[in-house]
């Protein structure tokens, strides 16, 4: 009777033990995805960062051919909807959350998976990319006070470039979008009448201009339009062999185009960062300080619940997956971003997400025992 127990016992062991400590691991890297089951990992949000997700959908398949990632570029403000319904696996946004939107989904984690730059991009024939504008000047476009493209403010900071007396059709975002929120957040930080007339979020109250979704939309739009103007990630403006302008920096002493090296010099003036657990709501890289550096950059996020068996679709052995999923994207997901327009994280960021890695549970059990280093 004793050896029934023990064997009973032992048996027991062995079946709970996958569930608590399979993905537990004091290591520089989380368990990879188990072969054998099938893994469908959902995301939904940001188009800023869509063409690199994409690419990480691929890249992440091909080495874990039983996983999927599917993401939907709804832009932000969808995308943080879907993860605060719990109808998502994570979320993925430009814009940090709000103390709102913390307190819609408590428990959430914030980490910082890219960098990209925002674009200014127009289309004027015969006018090729490096158009001169200050931010001040382009916050009179956007908000509609400047109408013309041969208005002074422009042409002034351009000798010798023909700018026609055509009417400017400025292109916006019509959905909620963190591009936007980026874009505003720096049109409030260059501009005093901006920020008392429109302020900055993922929407805004647009004074001119027509909508259009996502940046996708954006671009395409522009594109077609004779005499417009627009804002769009660096890497959907290079994609579309877009024009776009020179943006006056901080200082004042330069107008910058926005590249990898002028993006990462301006993510690297960013001070410290919260914990992934912590208020990432003022953490802001626009108009950052430095000759060279280009003032219309920003972080984007992905948002992801601490406790993952919050999730109804959530297994133990899936938590495991998504949690590799994301160290994957902030380690050798790294080496697909400068082809496609996006900043390597710099190391202090990744160890900053590292931590956040750590966070994870599973009804009480941590998923990545992280103990610091690699």
């Amino acid at each position: 009777m004793a050896k029934k127990i023990i064997l009973g016992l032992a048996l027991t062991l062995i079946l709970i033990m996958p569930t608590t400590t399979m993905f537990a691991h004091a290591d520089s890297s989380p368990t990879p995805p188990p072969s054998g089951t099938n893994y469908n990992i959902v995301g939904a949000g940001s188009s800023f960062v869509f063409p690199l997700m994409d690419k990480w959908r691929v890249e992440y398949n091909a080495f874990y051919p039983n996983v999927k990632l599917n993401y939907a570029s709804v832009g932000s403000g969808a995308g943080i909807n879907q993860f605060t319904k719990k109808t998502v696996d994570f979320g993925a946004t430009d814009a940090p959350l709000f103390p709102n939107e913390m307190k819609a989904a408590p428990g959430a984690l914030t980490f910082p998976e890219s960098i990209g730059a925002i674009t200014i991009a127009y289309n004027l024939y015969g006018v090729k990319t490096g158009l001169k504008l200050t931010g001040p000047t382009i916050a009179d476009i956007f908000e509609g006070k400047i109408i013309y493209w041969d208005n002074p403010a422009i042409t002034s900071n351009n000798p010798g470039v023909y700018l026609p007396h055509a009417r400017i059709t400025v292109v916006h975002r019509s959905d909620g979008s963190g591009t936007t929120f980026a874009f505003t957040q720096y049109l409030s930080t260059v501009s005093v009448q901006w920020k008392k007339d429109i302020g900055f979020g993922k929407t805004v109250p647009w004074r001119a201009g027509i909508g259009a979704p996502n940046n996708a939309g954006v671009a395409h739009y522009v594109q077609l339009t004779p005499y417009s103007i627009g804002y769009v990630e660096l890497a959907y403006a290079m994609q579309n062999k877009m024009t776009y302008a020179a943006v006056q920096n901080a200082d004042g002493d330069n107008f910058v185009l926005p590249t990898l090296d002028t993006t990462y010099n301006a993510a690297k003036q960013a001070g410290s960062l919260p914990a992934s657990n912590g208020d990432w709501h003022n953490v802001s890289i626009v108009n950052e300080p430095g000759p060279n550096s280009y003032p219309i950059a920003s972080f984007t996020y992905i948002v992801v619940y601490s406790d993952l068996s919050k999730l109804k679709s959530m297994t133990p052995d899936k938590a495991g997956v998504l949690v590799h999923l994301i160290w994957w994207m902030i380690h050798d997901g790294q080496q697909y971003t400068n082809n496609l327009w996006y900043v390597k994280l710099p190391d202090n960021v990744v160890q900053n997400d590292m931590n956040g890695l750590a966070m994870f549970k599973f009804k009480g059990h941590q998923l990545f025992n992280y103990t610091g280093g690699a």
